[in-house]
């Protein structure tokens, strides 16, 4: 039997539309980086990037469990002493909604020039509309 393995020209891209409206954040985001990073394809290498790419709206509606809107906190270091910035998820929630799943989605990726590649492929857009119609997304 032979292994076969993705090269990047062959590879098939698709468009996913997500609806973030209520859906539990970490449960969201792995089914998102699972996408970018192609798991869910039977031709999956890991040193290949393999994914499709992925639009997620209505980013500020995302849903979190427990007290994590209050309790949860993004550190923010800026390399001098004493600038150890803390921002809750409710701060982000009004002002940056975008952030709180492109962070969550980021986290679950390589960290390496690959992982990189994979996010670029993440469009995350506030409110239901979105810029790319012409590519004909799929609702997941």
């Amino acid at each position: 039997m032979k292994t076969t393995l993705a090269k990047k020209e062959n590879v098939q891209r698709k468009w996913y539309v997500v609806d973030a409206t209520g859906q539990t954040l970490g449960r969201l985001s792995v089914k998102i980086a699972n996408i970018l990073r192609g798991r869910d394809k039977p031709i999956y290498t890991p040193h290949v990037d393999t994914g499709d790419f992925v639009i997620v709206i209505n980013t500020e509606k995302v849903a979190v469990s427990g007290k994590k809107e209050n309790q949860k906190t993004y550190m923010f270091y800026t390399g001098w002493v004493g600038n150890e910035k803390y921002r809750t998820l409710a701060d982000f929630r009004e002002k940056r909604p975008d952030f709180i799943i492109r962070h969550a989605v980021k986290g679950m990726l390589p960290r390496n020039n690959l992982g990189r590649q994979m996010l670029r492929k993440m469009k995350v857009y506030t409110g239901p509309n979105h810029p790319h119609e012409a590519q004909e997304p799929i609702a997941l």
